[in-house]
């Protein structure tokens, strides 16, 4: 049993113990390492400033990075990972600006030649998220630019003269970070001690982590100690811990557990481990399920896909969470895990109410399986203010199949042989619309149907009104969203005559 966090920061190995393992890992680059390039803006994963870069092993020889929110990740999360901050992007082949003392990467000095900074508070957040860009690949479009970017907020600039920055960038030969950072040693390091459980605890504070290693040692610790606080990629949890709404004194970290991270595709099935972060889920959308790879690429920003989970986002229980209509609608299984057994609960049996689900004490979500509709049109919807990292105030999962219809093609004038609708932020939770789904079998499709299956739907809601938008607004969408769905449907690549 160890009794410290190891990661390596800027190349440098740090043992980390006691209390500093609860903190926000900006906050223990700021105030404990000196690191004060790293900023702290909004405490919500929202604007980006504090974007490090985080490597864990990808093989034998060398480190996968990626970029990430800071100030919602726990140090405790990082055991066995290399953090990049905005400090420890320059090598010695980098180039020397006498202005600031210092030497800078392409991306900065790009940044500088671009004009892409002015109050200069976000710039290293934007540096560090632009460095991770071209770490995946090294040639990007203005679009790529503009997508990559959505987590990075600049109230200065206007976007274009960083966007020209990145483009600028992208033209200079560059290392690395795996060349910039021999990995040898640090995946020596992490290989000595990937086994290890761990067990950290601070008595001033009557603060105590347990990382463990296997889903089992997961289930007996949750048995052990029922309230723990269970943490995989904290977007949320985190946010609730800087607002000084979560005072757990007790926690188990899961990002050290294999067996419930990974997304598989087996006969049309999306088989995810509950710790399967929505980058992973986005890549495999994009091969099966287009319709879904649209509503996550606004998942939150791609910090936010990095480090958030599937299972997460179901435990969360939000009304407006994005992935549940279509879970909803696909009836996803989710196995469900204790020390004592193993069950399967079919999603749409799993919430009672507001932040309400079927999870009993010792019970822990390890897996999501996802069958995709093999026949007829699924379409997905999110409304919100932004395009881009906003909570959604309205979402929609509409499925339609009508006689002799294939998968993504329904028959022209034909009758709707089966109807499975979802709406989220109508209700206290994501809810399956029954009656209208009723209403629509053996009906004809048609503008007229949908309009009809409208008035049902809006009987089967009872929206709030919130700062995101009134109820009325909300009963519209709820209305509306079926007209457009059919006349999506009558779309060219929609329709078989």
């Amino acid at each position: 049993m160890r009794d410290f966090i190891l990661l390596y920061i800027n190349g440098l190995r740090y043992e980390i113990k006691g209390v500093e393992v609860f903190l926000t890992l900006s906050d223990y680059l700021r105030q404990s390492l000196g690191l004060r390039g790293t900023k702290i803006v909004c405490s919500e994963g929202d604007c980006g400033s504090c974007s490090v870069l985080v490597g864990k092993p990808d093989g034998d020889a060398r480190l996968s990075y990626q970029f990430i929110d800071s100030c919602i990740q726990f140090v405790f999360q990082l055991d066995g990972k290399h953090v990049v901050t905005v400090e420890g992007l320059a090598d010695s082949d980098s180039t020397y600006c006498s202005d600031v003392g210092t030497r800078l990467n392409e991306v900065q000095q790009a940044m500088i030649d671009c004009h892409g900074s002015q109050c200069g508070f976000c710039t290293p957040g934007f540096v560090v998220a632009m460095t991770g860009l071209l770490q995946e690949r090294r040639s990007l479009s203005t679009k790529q630019w503009r997508a990559g970017l959505t987590g990075n907020l600049c109230r200065c600039t206007g976007y274009s003269p960083i966007i020209e920055a990145g483009l600028k960038a992208q033209e200079s030969p560059t290392k690395t970070l795996n060349e910039m950072y021999d990995a040898t040693e640090i995946l020596a390091a992490f290989r000595e001690t990937q086994r290890d459980s761990i067990s950290i605890r601070d008595d001033i504070e009557q603060l105590q982590v347990f990382c463990p290693t296997s889903l089992d040692e997961s289930l007996q610790l949750l048995g052990r100690h029922p309230d723990a606080k269970i943490v995989a990629g904290a977007t949320d949890v985190g946010v609730q811990f800087n607002k000084g709404l979560c005072e757990a004194r007790i926690w188990i970290d899961l990002n050290r557990v294999t067996e419930i991270e990974g997304v598989f595709v087996h006969s049309n099935t999306i088989d995810a481990g509950a710790r399967a972060t929505w980058a992973e889920i986005q890549t495999i959308a994009s091969q099966v399920e287009p319709e879904f790879e649209k509503i996550v690429s606004a998942f939150g920003s791609p910090q936010i896909r990095h480090a958030g989970t599937l299972g997460g986002n179901i435990i969360n229980a939000s009304p407006v969470a994005d992935s549940l209509p279509l879970l909803l609608v696909c009836h996803a299984q989710l196995t469900i895990s204790s020390v004592n057994r193993t069950r399967t609960v079919d999603i749409n049996r799993f919430y009672h109410g507001y932040k309400k689900f079927d999870l009993n004490s010792g019970e822990l979500l390890t897996r999501i399986t996802i069958p995709l509709p093999e026949t007829g049109l699924l379409r997905l919807y999110k409304i919100s203010r932004r395009l881009d990292l906003d909570i959604s105030s309205f979402t929609a999962a509409i499925w339609l199949n009508t006689e002799g219809s294939s998968k993504g093609v329904l028959r022209n004038a034909s009758k709707i042989a089966d109807a499975k609708i979802a709406y989220g932020a109508v209700g206290t939770t994501v809810l399956r619309l029954s009656k209208t789904e009723e209403f629509l079998r053996d009906k004809l499709l048609s503008e007229e149907t949908m309009i009809a299956a409208g008035d049902i739907a809006v009987a089967e809601i009872s929206p709030i009104s919130d700062v995101r938008g009134g109820d009325e607004y909300r009963y519209n969408l709820a209305r509306n969203v079926l007209v457009k769905y059919y006349h999506q449907s009558q779309s060219r690549s929609s329709i078989a005559v």
